[in-house]
């Protein structure tokens, strides 16, 4: 009997590594992803802590770290970064429909040039469809393939290649009107 207790407390003990190990690895490329999904990085940490509780609830004590693991991941923060979009879009649609807000711009940086242009291609991923912004960043931030970002996102890997076509054309665009010589 004592034998079986030791054997659990190992599992236990290895599960727990093995998951501190998965956040260790992957919590700031999720809080990235997200925060540049939600632009709050307030939400963004909610929804990577979501991502880690879902995994610690479906983590088996004798489960190994999959190379799906990282689509898994970044599909389930995905998936509850796109319900905070839709529950943040109704909210604001009511606020606005009560009342108009200011919005608030934050102070210009009048920093290096590379830190201009760093906050120049932010800036303009606001141009892009949210689908476009998610396919984008998983694939110049996490460097994903697009069978991997089909797998994040749910689309079709073509829909994903005509995705980040359309969607550099229109920062190409907008950053060549917007950078001086």
């Amino acid at each position: 009997m004592a034998e079986t207790g030791t054997e659990h407390m190992r599992e236990t003990t290895t599960r727990q590594q093995q998951i501190e190990a998965v956040v260790r690895e992957y919590q700031q490329p999720l809080l990235r992803y997200a925060t540049r999904l939600l632009r709050n990085a307030t939400l963004a940490q909610d929804v990577v802590q979501g991502v880690f509780v879902k995994l610690c609830r479906q983590w088996q004590p004798s489960q190994c770290v999959s190379p799906f693991l990282r689509q898994w991941l970044f599909r389930v923060a995905h998936n509850e970064a796109v319900d905070l979009i839709r529950a943040e879009e109704a909210r604001r649609r009511l606020h606005e429909r009560s009342a108009e807000a200011p919005a608030a711009d934050g102070p210009a940086d009048a920093g290096a040039v590379a830190e201009e242009r760093h906050a120049l291609v932010l800036a303009s991923l606001q141009i892009l469809t949210g689908g476009e912004r998610e396919v984008v960043l998983l694939r110049l931030q996490q460097g994903m393939s697009y069978d991997e970002i089909a797998a994040v996102t749910g689309r079709p890997r073509n829909t994903v290649g005509v995705m980040l076509h359309h969607a550099v054309r229109k920062l190409s665009e907008k950053l060549r009107g917007k950078e001086t010589p």
